[in-house]
């Protein structure tokens, strides 16, 4: 797979962080037209998809986006118009609070949420017929690898394969690596959005929790403490990091999935990252040396974002 497509980056990013932040800022594009279509869900909230159409017989792509991001995050919106190009129809949803509208409920989305990815999951299906494939990105790609290694009979031969990108196998690692030097800008860039959240829910929120201990969290341990983990019925932040860790899940997968990490990567770094010969066959994993956190930027200035699509697809296409 990764042999047709190899990871090159541009010389002119030559720091993790650039490789992270570079097209974050400048890669986004113009935003894509989707269709969008809101499904409520039993507990009586919503979530948004938004699709991409395309012909009746094509393959249907989900792509689960990162912590705060949403259907128009760089890295889905540059999935999108490749698979436009290739006539594949998907579709974006958008996790509790991250479409532009806010949730109803106190509580949002989170790293381990396969009841959510399941119910997503459920409904796609019903809705397309055909092959439907999945990509997690980042926070994404562990609630999708969490619901994988559930061998449950709800998922069986719903998804044909799966990829998942940047994922943070390991949360403990993470949350302490975002909480170290020149990383905790990304800490801050969440925070912003996650509080903004939390204070448009006081009136749900603070016969709940404590919303000062949220308003005021330096960290992402902090937040997930004081919001994250008590709302999602967690004990506290290590309850939650360790329960929803996909790092020890990774061998009660059966069906195939694709991992693609940079060794680079600020959020989950070689050192942590799961050995290769520990996996199993139906895993197939591609550790580029550099490439960021959901980077992977190529060519001359200002740069492309389509290695990493061809290189899903790529694969995708091994079971068609």
């Amino acid at each position: 797979m990764h042999d047709n497509y190899p990871y090159s980056p541009p010389w002119w990013l030559p720091t993790a962080q650039l490789q992270t932040i570079y097209p974050y800022l400048f890669l986004g594009g113009k935003p894509v037209n989707y269709s969008r279509e809101r499904i409520d869900t039993n507990d009586g909230d919503f979530i948004d998809f938004d699709w991409l159409d395309g012909p009746d017989d094509s393959p249907t792509v989900i792509i689960f986006h990162g912590l705060e991001g949403s259907s128009q995050s760089h890295y889905v919106t540059a999935m999108m118009r490749y698979l436009k190009t290739i006539e594949w129809r998907a579709v974006a949803p958008n996790f509790r609070g991250c479409s532009g509208s806010p949730n109803l409920l106190a509580r949002a989305y989170h790293s381990g949420d396969f009841e959510d990815i399941n119910f997503i999951i459920q409904k796609i299906c019903q809705r397309r017929n055909g092959l439907v494939f999945a990509v997690g990105v980042s926070l994404g790609g562990n609630a999708l690898l969490k619901w994988l290694s559930l061998n449950d009979t709800f998922k069986t031969k719903l998804i044909a394969a799966s990829a998942g990108i940047s994922v943070p196998f390991n949360l403990t690692i993470t949350g302490d690596l975002l909480n170290k030097g020149t990383n905790k800008v990304y800490s801050w860039h969440f925070l912003k959005t996650l509080k903004r959240k939390c204070i448009s829910k006081t009136e749900l929120l603070a016969s709940k929790l404590n919303m000062q201990k949220i308003c005021t969290a330096k960290s992402l341990r902090e937040f997930d403490d004081s919001y994250t983990a008590p709302i999602h019925g967690f004990i506290d932040t290590q309850d939650y990091w360790e329960k929803a860790s996909t790092v020890n899940d990774l061998n009660k997968i059966n069906d195939p999935l694709l991992i693609i990490h940079s060794e680079n990567d600020p959020f989950l770094n070689k050192r942590y990252l799961p050995k290769k010969n520990n996996l199993p066959k139906n895993i197939s994993c591609y550790y580029t040396k550099s490439g960021g956190h959901v980077g992977f930027t190529i060519g001359k200035f200002p740069g492309s974002l389509n290695w990493l699509p061809k290189t899903i697809i790529s694969y995708f296409r091994k079971f068609l």
